[in-house]
C-alpha cells in the first residue's frame, strides 16, 4: 500500500464531508458508563514529536475549542490491535504471559523501526498526524504478529474492524457540533505537510485500555524491546 496515497484519499475523502456537515460526532468520549477495553501493541513518539504536535493542536483549538484533545500521555501508533475493544474484557480471563511470549517471539530479527511524522490528514471523526515507517520493519513486524497468533490458541481479535497498514496518530476527535467546519479544513490544510519530526522506536508498549488510550484508565503490561 502507497501511504501517501491513502492518507491524500482519506484527507479528500474525509474534508468532503466535513465541510458538507456529514461528519460523526463521538458520543461516547465522556460516557462514564463506556466500558469497552481491550489489549494493543503500540508505541509513543518522543517529546519533540509530542510538543510539535501540541503547536498545531493549539492553532486547532482556536477554530474548533470544544473537541476532544489528546494530550501527550495519550499519543501513539497502534502497531497491532491484539483484542479489539469491547464490553466486558477483563484482563483476569486470559494468560497474558503467553500473549507475551508471542509478541517476543515475533520481535525476534526485526529491524530497527523508524518513523517520519509528515502531515495530517482526517477521518470523518478525527484528525490524524501522518507517520511514514522509513522501511518494511514495521510491515514485517506486523505480519510476524498475525502468523504467529493465528497459529496459537489465544483469542484475538487483529484486523477484525480493518486491516492495519498505516502508522498514524490520532490526534483530536470531533466529540461536539463543528462551529465552523470551513475554518478547520484552512488549518488543516496550513499543516497538511507540515514535518512534526522522525523517531527511532525505543520500545513497544503491550496494554491494557480504554477506546481512546486514556493514560488514565490504562494499564502497561509490559514493554518489550527491538533485538
Amino acid at each position: 500500500m502507497n501511504l501517501s496515497e491513502h492518507y491524500n484519499a482519506l484527507f479528500k475523502k474525509s474534508s468532503e464531508l466535513i465541510l458538507s456537515e456529514n461528519y460523526t460526532i463521538d458520543s461516547k468520549i465522556n460516557d462514564d458508563s463506556d466500558k469497552r477495553f481491550g489489549l494493543t501493541l503500540l508505541v509513543r513518539p518522543n517529546n519533540e514529536i509530542n510538543t510539535n504536535i501540541q503547536a498545531f493542536l493549539k492553532e486547532l483549538k482556536k477554530a474548533e475549542p470544544d473537541q476532544y484533545y489528546y494530550p501527550n500521555s495519550d499519543i501513539h501508533i497502534t502497531i497491532m490491535s491484539i483484542i479489539s475493544c469491547y464490553e466486558g474484557f477483563s484482563l483476569d480471563k486470559f494468560n497474558i504471559s503467553e500473549y507475551v511470549d508471542i509478541i517476543e517471539k515475533s520481535l525476534v530479527d526485526v529491524n530497527e523501526i523508524q518513523i517520519d511524522f509528515q502531515g495530517i490528514t482526517s477521518s470523518p471523526s478525527a484528525i490524524m498526524i501522518q507517520g511514514f515507517p522509513t522501511d518494511d520493519s514495521l510491515n514485517i513486524l506486523r505480519d510476524k504478529l498475525r502468523e504467529n497468533f493465528k497459529n496459537s490458541s489465544l483469542q484475538q481479535s487483529m484486523d477484525s474492524r480493518y486491516t492495519i497498514t498505516a502508522a498514524h496518530a490520532t490526534v483530536m476527535r470531533f466529540q461536539n457540533k463543528l462551529q465552523n467546519p470551513k475554518r478547520l479544513i484552512e488549518v488543516i490544510e496550513k499543516f497538511r505537510n507540515q514535518n512534526f519530526g522522525k523517531f527511532t522506536v525505543d520500545k513497544i508498549e503491550l496494554v491494557f485500555n480504554d477506546w481512546y488510550q486514556r493514560e488514565k484508565n490504562t494499564i502497561n503490561i509490559c514493554d518489550l524491546y527491538l533485538r
